[in-house]
């Protein structure tokens, strides 16, 4: 637990490091925002730079106090506490992500998507469906709990349905994943990232689906 609670706090902290070290180099007007077309329509101040690692410190406590109440309705163990601290670093490494491609605009002044070497859709894809990968291993590990996991009104009627529904949204999870990922490799920008998402959208649907038939079986 100690070493997930290091990481989340490496991560939480990294972004804002690294700006502060930066901004005093940094040009004194960067790209601000970029259209739907992928080109720059807004310039701003370099100080806008800190928006992005403040929100996310800002989400790693706020996901720390999470892991403490998940924490507490769960008697014995800590499956619950360590399931929320991994969710935390999962969606720190893709703020993380978000904050290392802002300094990268900002130094190189890019002005449009086109110009970068790597297709962004296809590296979110990559990433958040590794990250579906990683979520969906641990789910089954879940005690019932008010914050994480699979929570429909189903799989918290009582501990057999929230069992078997963590367990059944653990696979589709990870299957899920596995998709995004294929997709997002297989087709170029933002299509096949929302191609990628199909299968994450059938998963959730499936999941709350078993979850009332595990709730009516039980």
């Amino acid at each position: 637990m100690k070493k997930l609670r290091t990481a989340l706090f490496i991560l939480m902290l990294l972004p804002l490091a690294a700006v502060l070290a930066c901004l005093p180099f940094l040009p004194e007007s960067i790209p601000a925002h970029y259209g739907l077309t992928g080109q720059v329509d807004r310039w701003g101040s370099k100080f806008e730079t800190l928006f992005t690692p403040l929100m996310t410190l800002g989400f790693g406590l706020f996901m720390l106090a999470m892991a403490k109440v998940a924490a507490k309705d769960e008697k014995d163990g800590k499956n619950n506490e360590r399931v929320a601290l991994m969710t935390a670093i999962v969606s720190l490494l893709v703020f993380n992500g978000l904050a290392a491609f802002v300094l990268y605009t900002s130094f190189t002044g890019l002005e449009r998507f086109s110009d970068i070497p790597v297709d962004l859709f296809q590296a979110v894809g990559v990433l958040t469906g590794g990250g579906l990968i990683v979520m969906g291993n641990v789910m089954p590990k879940l005690r019932k709990n008010s914050l994480i996991g699979l929570r429909t009104k189903w799989s918290m009627k009582n501990h057999v349905a929230w069992k078997k529904s963590q367990r059944v949204w653990g696979i589709l999870s990870m299957a899920s994943g596995l998709g995004m990922i294929t997709l997002s490799l297989l087709v170029k920008g933002w299509l096949g990232f929302v191609l990628g998402s199909l299968p994450v959208g059938a998963a959730v649907a499936g999941a709350a689906i078993y979850s009332y038939q595990a709730a009516k079986k039980n």
